[in-house]
């Protein structure tokens, strides 16, 4: 296929995740003060969108606490550097099973809830872009998978189309983008969609660039994508993302590493990824013009 390169790239930082990094560095932000000026910083760095979790201010571990994420959105929007706000729905849909040979009952870390109540801090906090992770895979961690299945996916699309919030489509596989193809020619989500390709989380797809090429060309004509990896290659993505005609995600949640060694703040993941794109003679773009591309609505939250 011919090159494809963005000259017109936003940068997501997505700035602290669920998973247990807060243990393996003290930039992870934990309270909602900290995850909101944490996201705030990165703004500052180049991030046109901060997508954010919440965690346990006190353990780090991770939370749905709808209070928190009120929080961490009008700290947010209270800040003098815009932004636009992409909180997570992907929490609520895990499952531990027991040893293979007792797999019942569940485990301890098994938090399933409903569609509605996994969307509930988006119908409050009313951010621009929500994540709709549109599959079930197994993760690393022990017998856990993320669960989706597609009435699930179907009612919190729904919803989330109703609230008038732009899901993006989180896709660790192949299958993953199939499937939210399915969903917009059903009519529940609106076209053109917004893509998250994850890449290099295990079990899903790996990041060699045959595979994620693979993932780009499944992408429909017209929507738009980012793209990121793990670790090491957080980095590289950049380039490569851009190369393949989408945008970038870089930040904690992914990557705790500027160089090999050297911790790094989310501020200057932002700010490497910014150095990348612009030395490929391509131009980092702000939140506004994010919010005309993607047809955007930046809102207070609702009254508590």
């Amino acid at each position: 296929m011919p090159l494809a390169m963005n000259r017109e790239v936003f940068i997501t930082c997505a700035v602290t995740g669920s998973g247990s990094t807060q243990e393996r560095s003290p930039h992870v932000p934990r309270s909602p003060r900290q995850i909101a000026e944490s996201a705030i910083e990165a703004a500052k760095a180049g991030a046109a969108i901060v997508h954010c979790h919440v965690r346990d201010p006190q353990t780090g571990a991770p939370a749905r606490d709808v209070a928190l994420y009120r929080e961490v959105t009008e700290r947010i929007r209270e800040a003098e550097v815009d932004v636009v706000l992409n909180l997570t729905a992907g929490m609520g849909g895990d499952l531990v099973t027991g040893p293979p040979e007792a797999p019942l009952p569940l485990g301890a870390g098994t938090d399933m809830v409903s569609a509605a109540e996994r969307v509930e801090h988006i119908r409050q906090c009313l951010p621009e872009i929500c994540t709709l992770d549109c599959g079930t895979m197994n993760f690393a961690e022990a017998d856990y998978v993320m669960v989706n299945t597609p009435g699930m996916l179907r009612a919190m699309g729904r919803m989330m189309t109703e609230l008038g919030v732009k899901p993006e489509i989180e896709a660790f596989d192949t299958g993953h983008l199939w499937y939210a193809k399915e969903l917009v020619r059903e009519g529940i989500l609106e076209a053109p969609a917004l893509v998250q390709l994850c890449m290099g989380i295990p079990w899903g797809a790996p990041d060699d660039l045959n595979t994620f090429m693979a993932m780009v060309n499944n992408v429909p004509e017209g929507w738009t994508f980012s793209a990121f990896s793990l670790g090491r290659n957080q980095m590289p993505y950049v380039a490569a993302a851009v190369l393949a005609g989408g945008n970038v995600r870089v930040g904690l949640e992914d990557n705790l590493y500027l160089e090999k060694g050297v911790l790094a703040t989310n501020a200057q993941l932002v700010e490497r990824a910014v150095t990348i794109i612009e030395n490929m003679g391509a131009r980092v773009i702000g939140p506004e013009e994010v919010r005309a591309r993607l047809g955007l609505v930046k809102r207070a939250p609702l009254p508590a």
